[in-house]
């Protein structure tokens, strides 16, 4: 089974985090922004992705560095389940609308750490979750995968639907890239023989 589990504590965050890519979408997800919570429920459920996190961190300073770190632990758990890459489809993609919304994120597990973000909100707040941290996250998940992701939203108005979108087409996006490819079995997806 691709199964992980990865704990980071600091000074500043302990985060705790499991994950089983090829689940059903069961979650139990505990961080003290309960939007951010939403979400990952969220990424858990579409994704198909069995996730169990636990987060708390300095939010007397900001959510900063929780918000962060939970993109660490979480890329982190994803590249120690996915292992040596063979037989994965690497690449993942999804467009996908909710209400008013579009968003497309495009994943590639390819070795190459990069992010790609172009998405606007209108408020500084959704819920609980500061907006600007959400670049970071995904930043912080890139980098910890080792991944190309794109993230844009295309349209929408409603800052809970344009993230909610990102979040699901995410989901989406790397139940694709993590699938195994049954012709591939057993083989890295590069010419180059690694990733």
């Amino acid at each position: 089974m691709r199964t992980a589990e990865v704990n980071r504590e600091t000074e500043e965050t302990r985060i705790s985090a499991s994950i089983n890519i090829d689940g059903t979408g069961e979650y139990r997800i505990d961080t003290p922004v309960a939007f951010f919570s939403h979400m990952l429920e969220t990424f858990s459920k579409h994704g198909l992705f069995d996730l169990t996190v636990s987060a708390a961190g300095d939010m007397q300073v900001d959510q900063h560095h929780t918000i962060e770190d939970c993109g660490i632990v979480l890329g982190q758990a994803f590249k120690k389940a996915l292992g040596d890459l063979k037989g994965i489809n690497r690449a993942g993609y999804f467009i996908l609308p909710m209400d008013e919304a579009l968003a497309l994120v495009a994943v590639d597990i390819g070795g190459r750490p990069y992010l790609q973000f172009d998405a606007e909100f209108r408020s500084r707040f959704c819920g609980q979750l500061e907006t600007d941290l959400i670049e970071d996250f995904f930043q912080a998940f890139a980098v910890n995968l080792n991944a190309n992701i794109v993230v844009k939203i295309i349209e929408g108005r409603s800052d809970h639907h344009k993230i909610e979108a990102v979040f699901k087409a995410f989901a989406r996006a790397m139940k694709m890239a993590c699938s195994l490819d049954p012709r591939a079995t057993g083989k890295i997806p590069s010419t180059k023989g690694a990733l």
